[in-house]
């Protein structure tokens, strides 16, 4: 390579003399997806342990471990292909694709055995033709192989063992290798054939954005009333059972590659197929499939049949007019209706979207609904208000993703707007002004909670000091603190500005009154803390943040069960668990270690005085399928535990200690105030860090400081400007965190 195209070089991820046996090594990779599936599948590879790069259009650019891109590999549901990054360089001339690919150590990847491919994608104006960008990197390949063994690899278009992926974007160019094969959207058990059919990773999207994952964990049912083949049954099912997606493929591309090590490979499959076994004797839900072709049903049927599924889902002809009121209270109807692309179809489609609608009325009144649909026109005549949309490709066909929480009919939900229009007529210049700052923080946060895939976030913390209270939204729900007034306050004024702020919230939010809960937040003493708030809607919810599950209770306690100001937390904890050993200490319900245990921790200790919170914390261990033998919970006083001598297998790599800001409860043997007993924790919980380990010490007292004898002791790091995210910006003093060390 001539030393003007070394200058050239960006960005250069060459993977050199591989030594597989070193499972810890970190690769770089590129998963390829649909456009408007990115935000999904990054949370999805930084579930199955991968460290994001960057996310661009239509890829997410990552790296892990060999088990990590197997696991991607078998394990992806959104993703079509995850290739091996081999080298990123700037192209300025047809001979800087020839040299720079001369130089990758293509011996490295595959031997002489092995046929090759070339896809090259991509255009500019050095490189007007793809097929000409093809060729210089084939002939490349086969010189360097000439130059170095004396022969040079065949090529074979149709069946090749090696494929090679190069894709230009502007003047740079990626080269890489295929590790998937076939698209990994061929799961392998499609063999009954319909029109128009979805793709099994679109299907996937698609679930995924209707929260299937959190409504299968509570047991939910769910029915496609317009099946077709059975794809989103089948999916469903999957997701439902913990069954890998690839699980049935035939080979990977990997299997060729000179890197790849079977036993690692042998592992995660054994694994894939123990977790699908534990998973299809807990899949007890009904997933139900209707179409009103009858060759459709016999298709789905095969495909049913051909996944080993059929005593899981069951399919029967039947038109949506039929459609009948569901066994289940509640659950997700799922479909992809047609779009009316052929000629005379519109008119006969009108009918089928309008009972549709009228079934979803009538019979799914609790239910959630999400309709996949190329004919916005059509999708009117549901008569339905969709509360999210988002935007998706089926083949070359822009679509819309309706989800639909609220089954009232358009003129129901007209009338309710009217409604709150009177409210209006009624509110003060106070109430309306609050409402104003609702409505202009969401329209601040709407553009990040977008792009970031976030439900459950702050809306109000006080911005208008004279409606002290706190707002949280967690999905559709409504949370409000009202923070108690103090005695300096009129009983008279500060009973006129609660209910100010109850005005606001339902002018700002119409639906949401019996989707909200109201408090009154004050310091809480001993059992107190624990206790039971009398509601008659404190039923369990469950949400999602990135890959994981949480159970939360918006109705019978003080604390929702997660706290949302710790989110880019338990993110950093996340990001630094693979193959580490963790301690949560005062652990609440868990959510941190959910997160590190999802992101690859080897394994975790978490520890609370509260048995209410340790149940919590188990059922969230259930939901995210954790094992509770690799990640314990303990019902213990920390500070006792924390004076124990720590023994040879309680040493922790990171450490999160997070205690209440006080605490008096009658199980503990002495009381907890952090300002004056942090500096014990914090040299307590460091004794119990490993070399080179990391404490995380947070707390919520807004008055605190931390004692100037931690720092000479320890590396002190503060992290609240890192720690506090979009939403909570606007009150720094919502929570403290430094990161610890040990000197030496």
């Amino acid at each position: 390579m001539t030393v003007h195209i070394i200058r050239e070089l960006i960005d250069e991820v060459e993977i050199k003399n591989l030594n597989m046996t070193n499972s810890e090594k970190q690769i770089v990779c590129v998963a390829i997806c649909s456009r408007g599936i990115e935000p999904l599948l990054e949370a999805e590879l930084a579930a199955l342990g991968g460290k994001i790069i960057k996310q661009t259009l239509g890829a997410v650019r990552f790296k892990g471990t060999l088990r990590m891109i197997y696991s991607a590999c078998l394990w992806s549901r959104l993703a079509n292909r995850i290739l091996l990054l081999l080298k990123t360089f700037r192209v300025d001339s047809a001979s800087h694709i020839y040299d720079a690919s001369s130089a990758i150590n293509w011996e490295h990847h595959f031997n002489l055995g092995k046929t090759i491919s070339v896809d090259f994608s991509g255009t500019s104006g050095v490189i007007k033709n793809s097929l000409y960008g093809s060729q210089l990197i084939k002939d490349a390949v086969v010189d360097r192989f000439r130059r170095l063994k004396g022969a040079r690899p065949s090529v074979d278009p149709f069946k090749p063992d090696i494929i090679i992926k190069a894709k230009l974007d502007r003047r740079h160019l990626s080269v890489m290798l295929d590790l998937s094969g076939k698209s990994l959207h061929r799961r392998g058990y499609r063999k009954g054939l319909v029109d128009a059919p979805l793709k099994e990773n679109l299907a996937a999207a698609i679930l995924f954005r209707a929260n299937w994952p959190a409504l299968a964990a509570k047991g939910e049912d769910l029915i496609d009333p317009m099946c077709g083949g059975g794809t989103l049954l089948l999916e469903a099912a999957m997701i439902a059972a913990d069954i890998a997606p690839g699980l049935m493929r035939k080979n990977f591309a990997f299997v060729s590659w000179s890197s790849h090590d079977e036993s690692i490979w042998n592992e995660v499959l054994s694994e894939a197929r123990g977790r699908r076994q534990l998973g299809l004797l807990s899949l007890n839900q009904k997933i139900i499939g209707y179409d009103v072709n009858k060759g459709a049903i016999q298709s789905a049927k095969r495909n049913i049949e051909e996944s080993g599924l059929h005593e899981k889902i069951s399919v029967a002809v039947k038109p949506v007019s039929k459609l009948n009121k569901p066994d289940a209270a509640t659950g997700l109807l799922i479909t992809n209706p047609p779009y009316g692309q052929r000629i005379g179809e519109t008119r006969n489609l009108e009918l089928v979207y309008q009972q549709l609608g009228q079934s979803l009325q009538s019979n799914f009144k609790k239910w959630k609904a999400a309709i996949l649909s190329g004919n916005i026109d059509l999708a009117r005549r549901l008569d339905l208000t969709p509360v999210r949309q988002y935007q998706f490709s089926n083949g070359s066909i822009p679509c819309k993703l309706l989800l639909f929480d609220d089954m009232r009919s358009k003129s129901a939900v007209i009338r309710q707007r009217i409604d709150s229009h009177r409210l209006t007529k009624v509110m003060t210049p106070g109430s309306s002004m609050l409402a104003n700052r609702l409505a202009k923080n969401q329209r601040r946060l709407a553009p990040w909670l977008k792009k970031n895939d976030i439900k459950c976030y702050r809306l109000y913390d006080s911005d208008l000091p004279e409606y002290s209270a706190a707002i949280d939204i967690y999905d559709d729900c409504f949370h409000v603190q009202e923070y108690a007034a103090p005695p300096s306050i009129e009983r008279a004024l500060a009973k006129r500005r609660v209910q100010e702020l109850r005005n606001a919230v339902l002018h700002f939010a119409p639906n949401s009154k019996d989707k909200t809960f109201y408090k009154v937040r004050s310091r809480q003493h001993g059992a107190n803390q624990y206790v039971k708030i009398p509601s008659r809607n404190g039923k369990p919810l469950i949400i999602t943040e990135g890959a994981a599950r949480f159970e939360i209770n918006l109705g019978n306690y003080l604390d929702t069960g997660i706290f949302l100001d710790h989110r880019k937390m338990r993110q950093i904890i996340a990001s630094e668990a693979a193959g580490k050993r963790f301690l949560n200490l005062f652990c609440y319900t868990a959510s941190a270690t959910v997160m590190a245990a999802l992101h690859g921790a080897s394994s975790s200790l978490s520890c609370d005085l509260s048995q209410t919170y340790i149940e919590w914390a188990r059922r969230n261990f259930q939901l995210n399928k954790l094992a509770t033998n690799q990640h314990q919970l303990l019902n213990i006083d920390c500070i006792e535990w924390l004076a124990t001598e720590p023994r040879d297998f309680e040493y922790f790599d990171i450490i999160l200690l997070d205690p209440p800001t006080f605490s008096n409860s009658k199980r503990m043997s002495v009381s907890l105030d952090i300002q004056r007993d942090h500096e014990y924790l914090i040299r307590a919980a460091a004794k119990r860090l490993a070399p080179l380990g990391t404490l995380y010490f947070s707390n919520n007292y807004r008055k605190f400081k931390l004692n100037n004898s931690l720092m000479n002791a320890f590396l002190v790091e503060d992290m609240r400007s890192e720690t506090l995210d979009v939403d909570f910006q606007r009150n720094p003093r919502i929570h403290n965190t430094w990161r610890i060390k040990n000197k030496s």
